[in-house]
């Protein structure tokens, strides 16, 4: 299973929607992953799966904010259908090992 690091600021609609589903109420500590990545620093991520993929999603206050006021109305079926494999991957210093 692909594990991709990705920061709130790269959020597609679809894993955006994964994260309101599965965090309804918002997460809480025992909801975050803490890791080291391969520069050494700290990461906090919250997760949601698809098939074949498990995002790890930066946290931050912003964050909050984003799911706080995401509509899945605001969006078109075109941008809610994309495909996950499409997604750009972010660098391999994020992507921790399996």
């Amino acid at each position: 299973m692909k594990r991709i690091i990705i920061d709130y600021k790269k959020l597609t609609p679809e894993i955006l929607s994964m994260l309101v589903q599965k965090y309804p109420d918002g997460y809480d500590d025992r909801d975050v992953l803490v890791f080291k990545n391969s520069k050494n620093e700290t990461v906090e991520a919250v997760e949601v799966k698809t098939e074949d993929t498990i995002y790890l999603v930066k946290i931050s206050t912003r964050l909050e904010d984003t799911m706080t006021k995401f509509d899945v109305e605001d969006f078109e079926d075109e941008e809610m259908d994309m495909n996950y494999v499409d997604l750009p991957q972010s660098s391999d210093e994020d992507n921790p090992e399996d």
